[in-house]
């Protein structure tokens, strides 16, 4: 059975909605549509694309610590409230 993390699969399903742009610079901005503020810059399409990962996961990080309402993205909702079980339940 394969483990899944669903704080490592929101970010790609995020990450596969990116936009890129080329500027008038030659330069590259990047941004998630629904993920308002997630924008990044880059001297290449790649810088781009790790400053926006960065720039995701820092946003997500702060929007969990401040109970701010994160998008629910691939069906994937960051949102609910984690559920403690007693040690040794079954």
């Amino acid at each position: 059975m394969e483990a899944r993390f669903a704080l490592t699969d929101y970010v790609e399903a995020a990450m596969a909605r990116a936009h890129y742009d080329k500027l008038e610079d030659g330069t590259f901005g990047g941004r998630i549509p629904g993920c308002l503020g997630v924008v990044a810059f880059g001297d290449t399409l790649r810088t781009c694309e790790a400053e926006l990962r960065s720039t995701l996961e820092d946003w997500i990080l702060l929007g969990l610590k401040l109970g701010h309402e994160l998008p629910v993205i691939a069906g994937i909702d960051l949102n609910s409230k984690p559920v403690s079980e007693k040690a040794g339940a079954k």
